[in-house]
């Protein structure tokens, strides 16, 4: 293994890297966000309306809600409508494409929510008195304690039916039908969100109003109960999960009803039977990726991540050889991954290779790094409930290390060591850090901010960091063959990413076969695989993992469509990415080249050729 810096050695690189005289702090004109797009106040005023409305109808489940947003965004469409697009500067035409981009997509989800969600309602028919009850609380309506207390006793009626009628169904044990068990545990999230947003009008009221309380406690608390057993009842029963605190239940997190508190709480080392995630089907993935200007479907990218697999795979086969281990690359996978410090010296060598990549995107002139990121970054430990749910480090202004704790046993210490070897780090660390998350982050902070209430996407969050795992690559970053496999381990990965979160999404495989797709096909450590899975289908949203590989080709072809071209420098490229912010590589290209913009641009950019 490479041998760290000395320690007065690393301190005096140290210092001219990440410390510059404070006449570096000076800021200059070029040094602000001089975007003078007019859209900007409109994007602005969009973000906080909508903002408004999200905390005014705060009951995710509530048709009101549903329909307040249909109404708004209508609203919006409409004004886009008497916008001149034709008169407006590149960066105005740009954002005019971004919010109506954002305003379709929203217009498309709402129904497609409602059918999600109108899918799981047949478990929980006593969802409507719930809603109507704080209905009339947001709306300020007189309330009738008596009525209120009548209300809540009928509810755990129909809670106690509904529940019998779903054990009539079962044959004493927990259904083994995925389509099921999905059901049963979106319906669970959603009798968690009912029973919160009980709690909510309960609150308002108790102790205020004396006679609301006489009448309504007792009733209140019997339906609290009948709610909370319910839920554990479809959780545990029917999606035959493990049990979980009543205290971590949630209501529905994101798009589709889907839900992601809870996720840390139930898993359990090396046990994947609690993750059960909610396909969102084709429909949902086309309308995800239309918003993400991404022209290709769900099964050409799926042909495009196994190409690249196979690519991988080749070049796992020629650094094999190199390693005296023929064609079985897995051996010599197996051999980086005892390339791992002892326990207590990760933060250090995490911090070596942050070092390293900064003096190398420095000594290659390939992006500008602002005095205040190589100030600022910070580095934390993961904890070990974390590490079960994401078992590599993470960062961005603070890199958390993912490393062996006390309290796990010796399987999940050589698990967690093996995965974070150094070759593997070296691959990612400036993914996290610099020029990544972190001097991104910054950027986002600094240039056209307004464009996130519109953008956000992840195959720019992802991909900017992930098209510099495949720049270093060409640039020989990996010095040995060791570092090469920690490379290609990741590329592989991301791969691995795209195949198994859109074939699920498409409900052509299963969490285990994800699993197992991991260990197989990559060379996961088993307890890796399930915690990436785990993170993958129940706290990442549907296109989030496919995003890292596929926003980095993206960027990977606009480089080479601007720098292959001699239009631009490569400090030139990378600059003008990060001060476009965080939205679709296809507007960042449009800007970039000064593409003829239409006002109704839609996306065609095939930016992989035919997969």
């Amino acid at each position: 293994m490479k041998e760290r810096l000395p320690g007065f050695l690393f301190y005096a690189l140290a210092a001219m890297l990440w410390a510059p005289p404070v006449s570096a702090f000076q800021p200059k004109p070029a040094d602000f966000d001089n975007s003078m797009s007019e859209m900007r106040p409109a994007i602005e005023r969009f973000a906080a309306d909508r903002a408004s409305l999200n905390r005014a109808y705060a009951t995710v489940l509530s048709p009101s809600r549903r329909s307040r947003f249909k109404q708004f965004f209508t609203d919006w469409e409409a004004r886009l409508a008497t916008v001149n697009f034709e008169s407006m500067s590149q960066d105005g035409k740009v954002d005019y494409i971004l919010l109506r981009n954002r305003l379709d997509h929203d217009l498309r989800q709402l129904d497609l929510d409602a059918k999600t969600e109108g899918e799981a309602a047949a478990y929980a028919p006593f969802g409507p008195a719930i809603l109507m009850l704080e209905e009339k609380r947001r709306t300020l309506e007189p309330l009738n304690s008596q009525q209120a207390a009548a209300v809540l006793t009928a509810l755990v009626k129909q809670v106690a039916e509904a529940r019998q009628a779903a054990e009539s169904q079962l044959d004493g044990q927990a259904s083994s039908e995925p389509s099921k068990r999905i059901l049963a545990k979106r319906a669970a999230d959603q009798t968690a969100a009912l029973r919160n947003t009980l709690k909510t009008w309960f609150r308002f009221y108790d102790g205020y109003d004396p006679l609301f309380t006489w009448w309504v406690e007792e009733a209140h608390r019997s339906a609290d109960s009948a709610l909370e057993s319910y839920r554990s009842f479809l959780r545990e029963k029917i999606a035959g999960l493990p049990p979980e605190p009543a205290e971590t239940s949630s209501g529905p997190g994101g798009r589709g009803g889907r839900s992601t508190p809870g996720a840390i709480a139930a898993a359990r080392p090396g046990d994947s039977s609690d993750i059960i995630g909610s396909p969102i089907g084709r429909d949902c993935l086309l309308n995800e990726l239309t918003n993400e200007m991404i022209a290709y479907t769900p099964e050409e990218l799926i042909a495009l991540a196994q190409k690249e697999l196979a690519w991988c795979e080749n070049e796992m086969k020629r650094a094999s050889r190199e390693m005296g281990f023929g064609d079985d690359w897995k051996r010599a996978l197996e051999k980086v991954k005892t390339m791992y410090v002892e326990p207590g010296k990760q933060p250090e060598a995490m911090r070596d290779l942050a070092v390293e990549a900064v003096k190398f995107l420095d000594d290659h002139d390939l992006v500008t790094i602002p005095p205040m990121v190589r100030e600022t970054w910070r580095m934390e430990m993961m904890t070990p409930e974390r590490q079960l749910v994401n078992p590599f480090f993470t960062g961005g202004e603070v890199l958390s290390v993912s490393y062996p704790t006390t309290s796990m046993t010796f399987e999940q210490k050589m698990m967690s060591m093996r995965g974070n070897n150094i070759p593997f780090s070296r691959a990612t660390v400036f993914h996290e850090l610099i020029p990544g998350h972190h001097l991104q982050g910054y950027m986002a902070a600094r240039y056209r901010p307004y464009r996130g209430a519109v953008g956000g996407t992840p195959f720019i969050t992802e991909g900017w960091s992930l098209y510099w795992e495949l720049l270093l690559w060409d640039m020989k970053f990996q010095k040995t063959t060791e570092d090469r496999v920690g490379a290609l381990f990741w590329r592989m990965h991301r791969c691995a990413r795209i195949i198994f979160s859109l074939s699920f999404h498409l409900g052509k495989m299963t969490p285990q076969q994800a699993v197992d797709f991991l260990v197989d096909r990559v060379g996961h450590e088993r307890e890796n695989a399930i915690a990436e899975v785990r993170r993958s289908f129940e706290e990442a949203a549907p296109l989030y993992q496919a995003a890292y590989l596929l926003g980095g080709l993206q960027l990977y072809g606009l480089r080479k469509e601007l720098i292959g071209s001699g239009k631009m420098t490569n400090r030139q490229f990378h600059d003008a990415v990060l001060k476009e912010n965080r939205i679709p590589v296809e507007m960042i290209r449009a800007s970039l080249t000064r593409q003829a913009l239409t006002r109704d641009f839609r996306s065609s950019w095939r930016f992989y050729g035919e997969p």
